[in-house]
């Protein structure tokens, strides 16, 4: 029986860092620093586990070139720019 690993390498804080546009590193090391902190807590690891997933993915999404254009878009209400999730997902209002 072969062990799973406590979290992928893409969950590392280090390579969180690497990947993350400088503007936000103060942010996730705050909220990193307050969640290894609570983690002492045994029954609040995964809480730890979960802000870094979450900030894997935010660090993929916003170090994305396209990503600040994006956002203006949806800022302004530019709708046409994007695709409805009813276009990507087909039945995805019927799953609510």
């Amino acid at each position: 029986m072969t062990a799973e690993p406590l979290h992928h390498a893409e969950d590392d804080p280090a390579e969180i860092l690497r990947v993350l546009p400088e503007r936000w590193h103060e942010q996730f090391l705050s909220e990193y620093h307050r969640a290894l902190d609570a983690a002492h807590e045994v029954w609040r690891f995964q809480q730890l586990r979960e802000l870094l997933r979450v900030w894997r993915l935010h660090a993929a999404a916003v170090s994305d070139p396209d990503f600040d254009r994006a956002e203006q878009a949806v800022r302004a209400g530019r709708r046409e720019e994007f695709v409805s999730m009813e276009d990507a997902f087909p039945g995805w209002a019927d799953r609510r």
